[in-house]
């Protein structure tokens, strides 16, 4: 950890005011722009934040109140390093936005005042005497549930350097008290990646530390982002923007938090399951009641309830935002309804007696009135965006319309804990559709679409050439219509990928809709394209998170799986054979048969004549699934063994297409240097910590 001085937590609550109210000054004066490329902000864009500012509800102060109550410290850095050198975390890098009075004009007003009350940093008392958060680490809050004996810890974040830091900064202000047990609220990998910061695995393994989970955690924690983890760490990279300058042009926040921290991942299987819908387990003196909410935020995720204490965790299934239905990075459409459906569920069991309620992200909420008023809203956002698209849809609006028709009900859009931050109101309601009845909007014309690179040259030529198009786009860009603009100019900069001027105009209209996004993810989108189609691909890669913890929860099916997906199906016809794969230690077998430029899996099952058997530990199995040996340094080290014909297996080996998250989204932005591809058959970034997106 690196010594700098604090922020002086209290001092930010006047900012925020003078801010914010009605009456605010004008923008202060306008800031170098960190890319030389960079525009300010239009007249059409300020002119937009100005109206914002005059419809939304500042003068509602009571989430400054609840996100600075039960204050008690902050640390006396702003930095937590990284155990291999680099820093982890930085909030020193947001600062900017406690300057007094600043009303930056490049953010939407909204999104503006949701990043400053992310800006919380320190330790937090939750209930008097028994429950506290260290905020401010991390993407995600770290909470600690006081037993009778130690801490029972609630979302240990994403890395192991920042969740030991939030361990040892509680223990030096309240007193050292052992671990006693964890709860992973769900299975995204904020929510569980720092475990090994504040426990350690021989004490889980032993009994002595409590670790629980929902049922079909570790499935769900591996499964959701291995099919297609590559596509979506680069799509990462532009919701989260993880690469891009913090800076009041580049990246304010991420709606639940800061960022991601960029330290150690870990993972410790579970050792107590909550499989009931609702399960009371004590621990430590220390009664809770586990509701199981699956299918909503995440595949599996779980609230817990605290009747001694009359305190509801509410894990993310309600913080200070409306979440993803449709999460930009890419993952399975989640399900709104049942979503709203859970938050009732709570509402009705706990949330009519509960006095508080705090979450794995945002700030609690007290009071029974101002509890309930926050889930009520919470779960009316999520119903509507279910039933009002679906009654759209039944009268034949498409996906490619919805979202110029829904609308946010009049009630809720004065509601700050309604607003989207997180997720976004458009690209949800398109997510509710596809969920129903998929992508395709009915026209025939869209039936078989086109590839862009196809269909760009002959609007291109359709439209009188480039010189007509960039000055129709000039001319739109001009009017502030930048939607419009980017309809023309994206087609030209797929025609014509190394038209710089081209280029230069769809990044500035990208860059105007950034600045007038009230969605961390939709902002981020257009700001990192318009990076991208100025600069290039920024240097560095996100976060890695695939590490040994992850490889070794991984199933050997879901391995083989992924090898299937990795094959190159161009260069596989022709091949065919049939693989016996022995895992003597766990007592697992599989068949693997390569036929028709298709590889399949069965478990529990064994060819009676194979082309080859192959025989290895799923410990040492681990070791190529990492990248860190071969197959044939197994074998020359004595634990592996090939019995028959390899050629197949060597053939699959040769064609195997290693994935790195790099490749172009727009024409022309590779970067210089691609990165390291992997290994034959090693597994990489398959797990994105900010899977809560």
């Amino acid at each position: 950890m690196k010594n700098e001085s604090g922020f002086g937590i209290r001092s930010w609550v006047v900012c925020v005011v003078a801010a914010f109210s009605i009456a605010a000054a004008a923008s202060v004066a306008a800031q170098e722009h960190f890319d030389p490329q960079g525009k300010a902000p239009s007249k059409f864009t300020i002119e937009l934040r100005d109206g914002l500012k005059a419809t939304l509800p500042f003068e509602d102060q009571r989430d400054f109140e609840e996100a600075t109550k039960g204050f008690i410290a902050e640390p006396p850095y702003t930095q937590i390093m990284a155990d291999a050198g680099n820093v982890a975390w930085d909030m020193a890098s947001y600062q900017w936005l406690l300057e007094e009075g600043a009303d930056f004009a490049s953010i939407h007003p909204s999104l503006q005042r949701q990043a400053i009350l992310n800006m919380a940093y320190g330790l937090y008392e939750v209930l008097p005497g028994r429950i506290y958060q260290v905020r401010g680490y991390d993407l995600a809050n770290i909470t600690f549930v006081k037993g009778d004996t130690g801490w029972i810890i609630f979302d240990p974040l994403t890395a192991a350097e920042t969740a030991r830091a939030a361990l040892q900064f509680i223990n030096e202000k309240l007193g050292e008290r052992p671990v006693v047990a964890v709860v992973y609220s769900h299975s995204h990998g904020d929510h569980f990646g720092g475990v090994r910061g504040v426990v350690d695995e021989a004490d889980v393994t032993s009994g002595k530390v409590m670790v629980i989970a929902p049922e079909g955690f570790l499935e769900a924690a591996i499964s959701e982002n291995v099919f297609a983890g590559n596509a979506m760490s680069r799509r990462l990279q532009w919701q989260y923007a993880v690469l891009l300058q913090r800076d009041p042009h580049g990246h304010v926040d991420q709606a639940i938090g800061k960022n991601l921290a960029n330290g150690s991942t870990g993972l410790i299987a579970p050792n107590r399951t909550v499989t009931e819908d609702f399960e009371n387990i004590t621990v430590d003196g220390v009664e809770m009641v586990f509701q199981n909410a699956p299918d909503t935020e995440a595949p599996v995720q779980m609230n817990t309830y605290f009747p001694q204490f009359k305190a509801l965790w509410a894990a993310e299934l309600i913080t200070g935002t409306i979440h993803n239905i449709y999460t930009l990075r890419g993952a399975a459409v989640r399900n709104a309804l049942n979503w709203s459906k859970e938050i009732n569920e709570a509402l009705y069991t706990f949330g009519k007696e509960a006095e508080v309620m705090f979450a794995s992200h945002s700030w609690p909420r007290w009071g029974n009135d101002r509890i309930q008023e926050v889930m009520r809203a919470q779960r009316d956002a999520y119903a509507n965006l279910n039933n009002q698209t679906l009654h759209y849809v039944n009268q034949g609006v498409t996906i490619n319309e919805i979202h110029n028709v829904y609308e946010v009900p009049k009630s809720l859009q004065q509601n700050w804990a309604a607003r989207s931050y997180h997720g976004d109101v458009q690209n949800n309601v398109r997510g509710v559709v596809n969920r129903f009845i998929g992508h395709f909007d009915g026209n025939p014309a869209n039936l078989i679409p086109l590839s862009p690179k196809d269909s760009a040259p002959l609007y291109v030529e359709m439209m009188g050439g480039s010189e007509k198009i960039l000055a129709k786009g000039g001319e739109l860009v001009a009017q502030g219509k930048y939607l419009h603009a980017t309809e023309i100019l994206n087609k030209l900069v797929f025609a014509e990928p190394r038209n710089q001027a081209a280029r230069r105009l769809l990044a500035d209209a990208y860059e105007q809709l950034g600045y007038q996004a009230e969605s961390t993810s939709v902002r981020n989108t257009f700001l990192q394209g318009a990076f991208e189609l100025r600069n290039g691909q920024p240097g560095g890669v996100p976060p890695r998170s695939t590490g040994p913890d992850v490889v070794r929860a991984m199933s050997t099916e879901q391995w083989l799986d992924f090898v299937a997906i990795s094959m190159d199906p161009t260069r596989a016809g022709g091949i065919a054979f049939t693989i016996n794969l022995v895992t003597p230690d766990n007592g697992e077998k599989y068949v693997i048969e390569m036929s028709n430029a298709t590889l399949n899996t069965l478990k529990g099952a064994q060819a009676k004549s194979p082309d080859l058997t192959v025989t290895v530990n799923r410990a040492d199995l681990n070791q190529v699934m990492m990248g860190v040996a071969s197959f044939d340094d197994l074998i020359a080290a004595g634990k592996a063994t090939f019995e028959g014909d390899r050629t197949g297996f060597d053939q699959l080996r040769s064609i195997l297409v290693p994935f790195t998250p790099d490749f172009e989204i727009l024409p022309g932005s590779a970067p210089e240097r691609p990165s390291d591809p992997p290994k034959p058959f090693e597994l990489r970034d398959l797990l994105q910590p900010g899977a809560c997106g």
